[in-house]
């Protein structure tokens, strides 16, 4: 059983989406676009828990927390906005198939849609496959002042016009949808909580524990006053006071201590999960193990799930990552990918997306509330096998932003970004914010050949994109057409390799420094640095070939640190500068509270 089809509509910070899978799905996008909502979307539709609580949403579950739509004219009822969530699910399990059939429809495999009235002759597969197509309502109920949701069949032949069947809670356990939130992962993981991963484990089983009635029974025999004689006065003297005002008629003492409620509901939320992780270390609460402990005791219980139901189980899980390293990182999206029918991930790390495929990688973004999607695989210009190479070296980081700074030398990424911050300190005070903040990431192309390729790569992706290359007598008109077509700023400097742009820009004088401090601690042994100053033109010479030299030394980011702000190359500050323009600024908010703040000036009035 998959999800191939998702929609969402007036949900959180979603006014409206629509969204396409395919199998295994890794959803990627920066903070607040909506990777969690689309994952308690699914749980609200597929989930067997999630609807139980009460109230099962609430005001902030509606966009903009806008239930009601004002009446359009004064006095009369507003009208209440509905929350809706559609989930189109294939491939149903035999016993799915057997207790839901009479709300099966068709899905157009290649078109991905639903077949409508007419096309009965394209109900076969291959071309067509059966589906279920479930939805999820909320609103709120001004009668009982309370809000409301409930899984329904989209298609739900036996009932009047207008009316659709309930989904019984029975009937969404046999979807097998486990949604592992971040903050569950760790804290109810291995309690005994209702939707905790053990409850979920017990109740896949099928086992109907007598643990509840032994242990209420154990605790209410359990007389703590034995252990604690020094207790016992001061719970008869309670009860003598209390006598004065309520007839005590109870055989023995009226009051008692018990260590919890004994209710089943206290119990769960009381019974720990204990373990020992080393030889010298008594057993203790699993919530006190690290991090990565309990997000490995989380794979685990993965594991255990998946295999008690390896045909229906569909993941949902957030950033997997957290607290974990890399290894792990890779064993739980391994393990995702290969032990359940269908996962949806959320993550920021190269090393969980690495293990997606580009055309299962969906690159979120949002505008005005509409969720869009796009498949990595979709940005031409890059191989899965590029994309997977470069996933860790930049790429990963670049996609989760807003804008790519393209260069094709390793000397040019490690200097431009020591430029970008001088003039962040140099020039803050006119409001140049730090280029990670405002969302852009620089990326080494690996040459100049590929500048084009990753430019057409992060433009499709609908980032705003910057190059910055040298310059090539002879470039083909073909490459001069793709560079100007997918970079918002185009920069083809006037030299032909980065190194000859800073030995002509920078100041002889400053070169020179830079030089002798190299000879002086032997890092330039081999250039033949001289202890006496050449004119200004051998300084530049010596310059440019020390730097082409040792390319991976970041010898130019050091002499970029060192210089005073106004010896940095002209031509590199032209390029930042310009690119700092482009980008929207973001409003120092703390600035603003303080002019708030300020006394009003006296001469003024």
């Amino acid at each position: 059983m998959k999800v191939v089809r998702l929609t969402i509509s007036n949900f959180r910070g979603i006014k409206s989406a629509e969204l396409l899978f395919d199998g295994h799905t890794l959803l990627v996008a920066s903070n607040n676009v909506g990777k969690s909502t689309i994952c308690e979307a699914l749980d609200l539709v597929l989930g067997a828990d999630r609807l139980n609580r009460f109230p099962p949403i609430d005001e902030f579950d509606f966009y903009n927390a806008r239930y009601l739509t004002p009446a359009p004219h004064e006095g009369e009822s507003p009208a209440l906005t509905k929350l809706r969530i559609e989930v189109v699910l294939i491939e149903p399990s035999d016993e799915v198939l057997i207790k839901c059939g009479g709300h099966l429809e068709f899905w157009h495999v290649a078109e991905q849609r639903l077949l409508v009235e007419g096309e009965a002759a394209l109900a076969n597969p291959p071309i067509s496959v059966r589906c279920l197509r479930l939805e999820t309502v909320g609103e709120y109920d001004p009668e009982e002042d309370e809000f409301v949701a409930k899984t329904y069949f989209s298609r739900s032949p036996d009932e009047e016009e207008g009316k659709l069947k309930a989904v019984p809670r029975p009937i969404k356990r046999l979807f097998g949808f486990l949604y592992l939130r971040a903050l569950r992962t760790g804290t109810r993981a291995l309690s005994l909580e209702r939707g905790s991963l053990l409850d979920i484990i017990l109740r896949a089983k099928g086992i109907r524990t007598t643990l509840w009635e032994k242990s209420i029974q154990r605790l209410r025999a359990l007389d703590l006053e034995d252990d604690a004689a020094e207790i016992t006065p001061v719970l008869r003297n309670i009860e003598q006071r209390l006598s004065r005002y309520i007839a005590m008629e109870a055989g023995g003492h009226a009051t008692k201590l018990h260590v919890s409620e004994l209710t089943r509901d206290h119990l769960r939320k009381t019974m720990a999960f204990f373990l020992a992780l080393s030889p010298d270390q008594e057993h203790v609460p699993f919530a006190h193990a690290g991090t990565g402990t309990l997000n490995t005791l989380v794979l685990a219980l993965l594991t255990f799930i998946a295999e008690l139901k390896p045909d229906t189980v569909i993941f949902a899980m957030e950033e997997p990552e957290i607290a974990v390293p890399p290894h792990t990182q890779r064993r739980i999206a391994h393990y995702l990918l290969t032990k359940t029918t269908q996962a949806f991930v959320t993550s920021h790390s190269p090393f969980v997306i690495e293990r997606f495929e580009p055309s299962h990688t969906l690159l979120l973004s949002r505008a005005d509330g509409v969720v869009t999607s796009r498949k990595v695989s979709e940005a031409a210009g890059l191989t899965d096998k590029e994309f997977k190479q470069y996933v860790r070296w930049g790429l990963c980081e670049c996609m989760l932003g807003k804008a790519a700074i393209v260069v094709e030398g390793l000397t040019e990424f490690h200097a431009l970004p020591v430029a970008a911050r001088r003039i962040e300190e140099s020039l803050g005070g006119l409001g140049f914010q730090p280029l990670d903040i405002l969302g852009a990431t620089f990326f080494y192309a690996y040459g100049e050949s590929n500048v084009p390729k990753f430019g057409k790569f992060f433009k499709t992706l609908g980032l705003k994109t910057f190059a910055f290359y040298d310059l090539v007598t002879n470039r083909p008109p073909v490459q001069k057409a793709s560079l100007a077509a997918n970079f918002d700023i185009n920069t083809e400097h006037a030299y032909k390799g980065f190194e000859d742009l800073i030995a002509a820009e920078m100041p002889a004088d400053r070169l020179w420094m830079f030089l002798s401090a190299l000879r002086d601690s032997g890092e330039a042994a081999n250039i033949g640095v001289p202890a006496a100053r050449p004119d200004d033109a051998g300084v530049r010479t010596l310059a440019r070939n020390a730097l082409k030299s040792s390319k991976g030394a970041g010898w130019a980011a050091r002499l970029f640190e060192e210089c005073e702000f106004s010896e940095i190359p002209g031509s590199v500050m032209n390029f930042l500068l310009a690119v700092y323009a482009a980008l929207p600024q973001i409003p120092d908010v703390v600035e603003a509270q303080e002019a708030e703040e300020m006394p009003p000036n006296e001469e003024a009035l």
